[in-house]
C-alpha cells in the first residue's frame, strides 16, 4: 500500500476515533443531566407532597407556580381567553 494511501487510512481511522469518543461524552452528559432531572422530579414532588400535608391543594398550587412563571401580559390575555369560553359555556367565573 502506498504512504499516501496509508496516510489517509490512518487520517480516516483518527476522525472515526474522534468522532466515536465525542460520542460518548454527548451520551454520557445526557446521562447525567436525564439523572439529575429525576432527581430534581423527586424533590419537587416531595415538595408538593409536603403542601398537601399541611392542607395546601396541589393542584391550585401547581397553577400558581406555572403562572408565575409567565409574563404578565401573557398571563392576563391566558385569563381573558379563559373568563370568555366559561361566559360562552354558562359556568360563570368572577
Amino acid at each position: 500500500m502506498p504512504a499516501a494511501a496509508k496516510k489517509k487510512e490512518s487520517e480516516g481511522a483518527d476522525a472515526t476515533s474522534f468522532a466515536k469518543s465525542q460520542l460518548k461524552a454527548l451520551v454520557e452528559r445526557i446521562e447525567r443531566l436525564e439523572e439529575e432531572k429525576k432527581a430534581l422530579s423527586d424533590d419537587i414532588r416531595e415538595v408538593y407532597g409536603e403542601a398537601k400535608a399541611n392542607g395546601f391543594d396541589t393542584k391550585a398550587l401547581r397553577a400558581v407556580v406555572r403562572m408565575r412563571g409567565q409574563e404578565a401580559s401573557e398571563r392576563q390575555e391566558f385569563e381573558a381567553i379563559v373568563e370568555l369560553y366559561r361566559d360562552a359555556l354558562g359556568i360563570g367565573g368572577r
